[in-house]
């Protein structure tokens, strides 16, 4: 009895506290590294994909950047654009991501 209470305590308290340090970091490399899925894709496959204007530019110059330093630099910008997107957004993409990678098999 005592113990379910000091859990139900426990769980309140979490979810009052803001992520973790290396919470937050899983979280952006995730992002980033759907970010690295759309710099693959080809223009076509960018069209069938929504999203906001100022990613897709970015995802357009990273195809264009072919010096690895540049290259990752833009990778880690499209990250940060990734991380300012709403969670609806960011279901959106990875949802056409994971729809166009079946359609290909």
């Amino acid at each position: 009895m005592y113990d379910d209470a000091l859990d139900d305590d426990t769980d309140d308290l979490e979810a009052l506290l803001p992520p973790s340090k290396s919470q937050r970091k899983r979280e952006a490399t995730v992002l980033q590294e759907l970010g690295e899925q759309l710099v693959k894709l080809t223009a076509t496959q960018l069209k069938r994909i929504p999203l906001p204007e100022d990613l897709l530019a970015a995802v357009r110059l990273a195809q264009s950047i072919s010096q690895r330093g540049g290259h990752k630099r833009q990778l880690q910008y499209i990250g940060k654009l990734m991380r300012q997107l709403d969670e609806t957004d960011i279901e959106a993409i990875s949802a056409a991501l994971t729809t166009m990678q079946i359609t290909r098999r």
